[in-house]
């Protein structure tokens, strides 16, 4: 079961659109995506990575130096790709108008 919003509760002219959740979400700490349709970005809320894996994410980029802080990894997990197709999908209708 994916949890989505329903597209025409979604305000007209609204940029940034709720596109879902994590199906499995216990709705207190759930990894979400969004769409800004105006920016042409996908937001998405996701679990902070353990030290470990924040270390390995930055030591294979191909970025100079550690993550900005105005910059995070999360995690998303793989069942939420139809979602993020979903939202890339709306991004990129956005700039077809």
């Amino acid at each position: 079961m994916q949890v989505r919003a329903n597209p025409l509760s979604w305000e007209a002219g609204m940029p940034v659109e709720f596109v879902g959740i994590d199906p499995d979400t216990d709705r207190d700490h759930c990894p979400t995506v969004w769409a800004d349709t105006e920016a042409q970005e996908v937001l998405f809320q996701g679990w902070k990575p353990d030290t470990e894996t924040h270390a390995q994410c930055e030591a294979t980029s191909p970025a100079s130096g550690s993550v900005p802080d105005t910059e995070a990894i999360i995690r998303i997990p793989a069942r939420m790709i139809p979602m993020i197709r979903e939202a890339c999908d709306a991004v990129e209708r956005a700039q077809l108008r």
